[in-house]
């Protein structure tokens, strides 16, 4: 009875050890990172731009119009019925931020 699950754990261990084996050959073509020269710091790259941004005192601040509600999972744009009285969790720049963090637009 122990030896069909002694063999299925070894062909587990084999099959992983093939898998790193060929992505450890997969990567030696690909160039590494350029050595850098003698004295010198490695250049951080800027920050990508915050897909969202928190509200300021329940509102959203210059640039990101979009409120989004979490509980609810809606966006509202300005001049949408319900966009002044919705207190936001979430701004956004714009509609299709919003769309690609989960969000769907309000209904009216």
């Amino acid at each position: 009875m122990r030896r069909p699950l002694r063999s299925a754990f070894v062909l587990g261990v084999l099959a992983g050890l093939v898998v790193a084996l060929v992505r450890a050959l997969a990567r030696e073509g690909r160039p590494g990172p350029a050595p850098l020269a003698a004295g010198t710091m490695p250049v951080r790259t800027a920050e990508p731009a915050p897909i969202w941004v928190a509200p300021v005192d329940g509102a959203c601040p210059d640039g990101f119009p979009i409120k989004a509600k979490e509980t609810s999972g809606i966006y509202h744009h300005p001049g949408g019925l319900s966009y002044a009285r919705t207190r936001p969790d979430r701004c956004y720049a714009d509609e299709a931020a919003a769309e690609a963090d989960g969000f769907r637009a309000a209904k009216r």
